[in-house]
């Protein structure tokens, strides 16, 4: 599809043309902090030279592609490989419901598996409190949290965005806070998450799932004190760990309700 005619322009090969672009609800947030509106939409304007798709135009602005989940252009939806050839002004809308055209959107729903790059590791451990389904390691470089996002089906949360901007990326997140709390809630929200959370039932080391064990069937990895006084215990099916009802629970009890009294 080639997107163009709203505003008027040439076409030839060395004519230059201008494409102005409505980043709407918060996407300004990735804009140049002089782009940036007070109130949305943050309205840019770019001057090209040939033809482009609107993946590529609008991530020149700084916005990555899985934060988009609505392009209009000539008051029509547009998807990311849509060509970009004369003037034109495109309405680009986040993932958060507002905007038309609610049946044409270009992000996945009832994403519930992740992916996160390795300066996230306090957002992991808060996802994997709640339940989430998040793989991890804080060794991976980028070519392997790529292949785990294709291979696995897994949105990839990330504050790279180069990284994010990928183009066998499809699905993924960026979070705006730099605090491990602010962005948990963030992600919950962002993939409508709130409904599904099990917290205590997934291993915060290794994100495999826990299952209730006898105290007879674990007992040999328990230090004296913890036999006394502990019976009720959950083992990871994954890795082996052990947990059981100590003093630490009352601190992640504490992190869960902060977390779901904000969302």
């Amino acid at each position: 599809m080639t997107v163009g005619t709203n505003v008027p322009g040439r076409t030839g090969a060395t004519d230059f043309f201008p494409v102005v672009i409505a980043f709407h609800g918060d996407l300004g947030f990735f804009l140049k902090r002089q782009e940036r509106s007070a109130q949305p939409p943050s309205v840019v304007t770019r001057v090209l030279n040939r033809k482009t798709s609107a993946k590529d135009v609008i991530e020149a602005c700084g916005v990555p592609h899985p934060e988009i989940d609505l392009i209009v252009a000539g008051g029509e939806p547009v998807d990311f490989s849509a060509h970009v050839e004369t003037a034109t002004k495109l309405e680009v809308y986040p993932v958060s419901g507002d905007g038309p055209f609610p049946s044409a959107r270009l992000q996945a729903r009832n994403v519930r598996t992740f992916v996160a790059d390795g300066h996230l590791g306090k957002l992991v451990r808060n996802l994997r409190l709640l339940g989430i389904d998040v793989s991890y390691r804080p060794e991976a470089d980028d070519r392997d949290l790529l292949a785990a996002a294709v291979r696995e089906n897994r949105a990839l949360l990330t504050r790279d965005r180069p990284l994010l901007m990928h183009r066998i990326i499809s699905c993924g997140y960026y979070p705006r806070s730099q605090f491990s709390l602010e962005q948990t809630v963030e992600v919950v929200r962002r993939f409508g998450l709130a409904q599904t959370l099990a917290p205590f039932t997934r291993c915060l080391r290794c994100n495999g799932q826990l299952v209730v064990t006898t105290k007879n069937a674990v007992i040999d990895q328990l230090e004296p004190l913890t036999r006394l006084y502990y019976d009720d215990f959950q083992q990871c099916l994954n890795c082996g760990q052990t947990y059981w009802r100590g003093s630490h629970l009352q601190k992640l009890e504490k992190r869960v309700k902060t977390l779901t009294d904000s969302l």
